[in-house]
């Protein structure tokens, strides 16, 4: 019974380490690999849901009883290509944040943003 269920606890395993990285790190880095992995854990969820026992591809054979939908596979073919390219946009932002920062860690950039605000708010009251 445990293995039948062994695409669910690997999506689940992979679905809160991916959720971890993005709520315990601080590091932008980390926080966009968090990220794919709980993407990746949800193209296997996808897909594993749309496995059908005993199915085959939609091709049209008198022998043939079961057909298993091409679409789920497809979809998840197309959310890769966009996963790919928003990470990789993502990625290109942390290099435009460590050029204005230095610093690619959460509270460094919040802090350089909150000293930047209290200076721009003494300039104005002055």
């Amino acid at each position: 019974m445990l293995m039948d269920l062994f695409n669910h606890w690997v999506v689940i395993t992979l679905m809160m380490s991916g959720f971890y990285i993005v709520i315990a790190h601080g590091n932008l880095i980390k926080k966009i690999v968090g990220l794919a992995v709980f993407q990746t854990s949800v193209f296997i969820f996808y897909i594993s849901m749309a496995k059908v026992e005993g199915g085959t591809a939609p091709i049209l054979n008198d022998n043939i009883i079961q057909y298993s939908n091409p679409l789920p596979h497809v979809l998840i073919l197309t959310a890769i290509v966009v996963g790919i390219a928003t990470t990789a946009l993502g990625l290109s932002l942390v290099v435009r944040i460590k050029e204005a920062y230095s610093s690619i860690e959460e509270e460094e950039i919040q802090q350089q943003d909150n000293e930047a605000l209290t200076k721009s708010n003494l300039e104005k009251a002055a």
